[in-house]
């Protein structure tokens, strides 16, 4: 009888050990997000379960092995899978996002950026010579550098001219502002100074109400006419922050000349705007600059991979360094970075290129945006060149880019002034 229960214990006791083993490979190897193309399947071991649970709170029993269907009038479902051991022991729930296959157009083109800001940036601060001394306005108001002065008095403040007439016609000496700070609004008080100088009132700041640059086209959506273009966002050349955009134009633009990079400094394409306006800007964000063009060249979509289907491995991306046009280079992709898919470094890549290594000495300002392509798709966009290797720079998944797409039909802008 003892030896019968010795057995009976060593069966139970691998039995658990192999449950166990399971549970804990389970949730070792299942990812916490999992991200398919509609009909993709995610295979899993047959003594695994699924229970697809949807936002909207509803359940439904998944086959192993089977795909996780999306309804025909969706881009984009979510759901939470909740995986278990023969259908009775929790092992993992994970957050599946189910996308349908997109395809766009890819770009290579460059274009002249006309950036105008929503309020003016504060770019400095001056003292200002007194009767009584220096005095510093700006500084004493609370207000600092990369700051954005939205309002005076109620009055709404978009350029610098305006806020100059502004301090220099006002009779009041304290004036209520309203700015923001980091994307958060706030409420200060700014006591303006006459200048010894010329006996004007002043406040001590310098500003800046617009941008102006080229940049390169990642992508054309043919039905919307939307474009996606840099792969980070246009910047403050003296604060280092996003310029808040109230309007702006895409114009035409012609690269005559490039500075090329080195490993002290990143060089930079030379061009020059044409006369005509090829589309309106929309949203200046982390993830690029987008808007839409009045006409989309006539060129054959390809399909955009999701972020799990880009490899490291070669690959080739489309730029205009020089007055010939977009062409095709080639690189690779050296470092894909986990875990930080919402911004605009999610991959390294290395230029290998002779003739454009000859052209450029690697990436260089104004290639931002050139699309990167591996088998046939959309898979990203160079957006920034490492100073100590032009070689080598960070790039942003063209999935991320297209997330910003879908918002950009929706927002109105006021004409540029």
């Amino acid at each position: 009888m003892k030896t019968f229960f010795k057995v009976i214990s060593f069966i139970g006791l691998m039995i658990t050990s192999v449950i166990f083993g399971f549970v804990y490979v389970g949730q070792r190897d299942i990812p916490d997000e999992i991200y398919l193309i509609n009909s993709e399947e995610y295979s899993l071991n047959s003594v695994y379960s699924i229970n697809v649970l949807k936002d909207d709170g509803s359940s439904k029993q998944v086959l192993t092995n089977s795909a996780i269907s999306l309804d025909e009038k969706n881009q984009e479902e979510h759901y939470t899978v909740n995986v278990s051991l023969f259908e009775t022991i929790p092992v993992k729930s994970s957050y599946v996002t189910v996308s349908k296959r997109q395809y766009v157009v890819p770009g290579g083109d460059i274009f002249g950026i006309k950036l105008y800001t929503d309020g003016v940036l504060i770019v400095g601060m001056d003292d200002v010579l007194t009767a009584q001394g220096n005095k510093n306005p700006g500084k004493e108001a609370g207000l600092e550098t990369g700051d954005i002065i939205k309002e005076l008095n109620g009055v709404k403040i978009n350029t610098v001219s305006q806020l100059t007439d502004f301090f220099q016609n006002t009779e009041d000496k304290k004036i209520k502002v309203k700015a923001s700070k980091d994307g958060k609004p706030y409420e200060t008080e700014l006591t303006l100074q006459k200048s010894v100088g010329d006996g004007k009132n002043k406040a001590g700041l310098w500003a800046r109400d617009s941008a102006a640059g080229v940049g390169t086209i990642t992508y054309y959506e043919k039905n919307t006419k939307v474009f996606g273009s840099l792969g980070h966002a246009v910047c403050d050349v003296d604060t280092g922050e996003v310029m808040p955009m109230l309007s702006g134009k895409a114009v035409e633009a012609v690269i005559n000349g490039c500075y090329r990079s080195t490993e002290k400094s990143a060089g930079e394409l030379c061009g020059v705007f044409g006369l005509n306006n090829i589309g309106i800007l929309k949203i200046n964000c982390s993830k690029g600059l987008y808007g839409t063009l009045y006409e989309v060249p006539k060129k054959q979509e390809i399909p955009v991979a999701a972020r799990h289907e880009v490899t490291l491995g070669k690959v080739q991306i489309i730029s205009t360094v020089d007055s010939e046009g977009p062409k095709y280079y080639d690189a690779r992709i050296t470092k894909i970075v986990k875990g930080n898919d919402d911004e605009e470094k999610n991959m390294v890549i290395e230029i290998t290129d002779p003739d454009l290594i000859e052209k450029t000495g690697g990436i260089v300002q104004g290639m931002s945006g050139s699309p990167i392509i591996q088998n046939g798709m959309l898979v990203g966009a160079i957006t920034h060149v490492f100073l100590n290797n032009p070689l080598q720079g960070y790039a942003i998944f063209a999935e991320n880019m297209l997330s910003v797409s879908k918002k950009t039909e929706e927002v109105k802008t006021d004409k540029a002034s």
